[in-house]
């Protein structure tokens, strides 16, 4: 079992900058590949970046790449999204998701585990 726990989200103006951490529990954490969803209102839950357990290997989606990274942190347990350049259209809950199927990217409906997500506002 793990649990996953979203923080940093927040209200700031287009062009700048959050991190966002999701902490994990459990002694397996670094088993798992990690990812970030988010969800605006009105809009499905759609995938932002993923991070594979080691680290070695990393994907964004189109819309994200060039202005976020993924890192995790396995002695913390803890993964992170730095969100840069940041825009209106970026507003949404920001989830943390972890799973283990031998593949990096997965549906989402693969994913084994969810944090509660973390509301990023930005405003213009």
């Amino acid at each position: 079992q793990v649990q996953l726990v979203e923080s940093g989200g927040g209200l700031v103006q287009a062009g700048g900058s959050l991190r966002l951490s999701c902490a994990a529990s459990g002694r397996t954490f670094s088993r798992y590949a990690m990812g970030w969803f988010r969800q605006a209102p009105g809009k499905e839950r759609e995938f932002v970046a993923v991070i594979s357990w080691s680290g070695g290997s990393i994907y964004y989606a189109d819309s994200v790449k060039g202005r976020f990274t993924i890192s995790r942190d396995n002695a913390k347990n803890t993964v992170y999204l730095q969100m840069n350049s940041l825009k209106p259209e970026d507003t949404a809950v920001y989830y943390c998701a972890a799973h283990k199927r031998a593949s990096t990217v997965v549906p989402v409906e693969s994913y084994d585990y969810w944090g509660q997500g973390t509301q990023v506002t930005v405003s213009s």
